[in-house]
């Protein structure tokens, strides 16, 4: 009788693996901090130090009322180029060194899930016009193509938002928005390939009257939440926002 052949792992089952193995380690080592890896203090919660915290390069003020974008007292160049059904986009800190660029890493690319929810607490802190807060908004993530989150073995978008859903009492609706078609990653591309990359790229359940709250690790160009808010004001939703971690640092400009 001829044996079966032995199955292959997806690359799935060995992000899940990999997530065990952490987990393990963490219960037998000490605990670094995940920016700057200095080994955390006795009592220190989460998995990124008190120090890195407090170094967290966060957007300055004057910030624009709508998009949240520091303008330094000077009319915002940044409104004018959002979709007009977002009405308020708002994130903690710069995406382009320090804490803010090693958390996101982390997070999105170590496998750090834990991450997320010392991320979703700055979040939380975050003012909104009252009529965004009236709203009472679902949080909604943005998804990954079904390839990448296979690879990565979850969603941070969706991290991010059941940490902050839970902070805030707002629920989270994980199953509003998918990513039918595969796109590449964003991180290299000009403003105007990164627009070309997602368009038409995410499809949304019907959200008739549902106000929304789109929520993703960084800002940078505006592109793919502008596709991803497209897609649920065409299923209906009665407003748009967003709330991301952090934020591309000028100048780079929404597309």
């Amino acid at each position: 009788m001829t044996a079966r052949p032995a199955a292959v792992p997806d690359a799935g089952w060995r992000a899940r693996a990999r997530g065990l193995g952490r987990g393990l380690l963490e219960l037998l080592l000490p605990v670094a901090c995940v920016a700057c890896h200095r080994l955390l203090d006795a009592g220190e919660p989460g998995i990124v130090c008190g120090r890195c915290w407090s170094r967290l390069p966060t957007l300055p003020y004057p910030r624009c009322e709508r998009c949240g974008h520091p303008t330094g007292g000077r009319p915002c160049r940044w409104c004018e180029q959002l979709p007009p059904f977002v009405r308020a986009v708002r994130s903690v800190c710069w995406a382009h060194a320090g804490t803010g660029r090693d958390v996101v890493h982390a997070l999105k690319y170590g496998g750090w899930e834990a991450a997320a929810a010392g991320m979703a607490e700055r979040m939380a802190r975050l003012p909104w016009p009252p009529d965004v807060l009236a709203a009472r908004a679902a949080l909604v993530p943005v998804p990954l193509g079904a390839a990448r989150q296979r690879a990565r073995g979850y969603n941070q978008s969706e991290r991010l938002a059941a940490a902050l859903g839970d902070l805030v009492g707002r629920p989270v609706r994980a199953d509003l928005l998918a990513r039918p078609r595969e796109t590449r990653t964003q991180t290299a591309l000009t403003p105007e390939a990164r627009q070309a990359n997602v368009a038409g790229a995410f499809q949304a359940r019907a959200a008739a009257g549902l106000a929304c709250v789109l929520v993703d690790d960084v800002f940078t160009t505006g592109a793919t939440l502008a596709e991803a808010g497209a897609a649920l004001s065409r299923a209906g939703a009665a407003s748009v926002e967003a709330i991301t971690f952090a934020r591309a640092e000028p100048p780079v400009t929404l597309a």
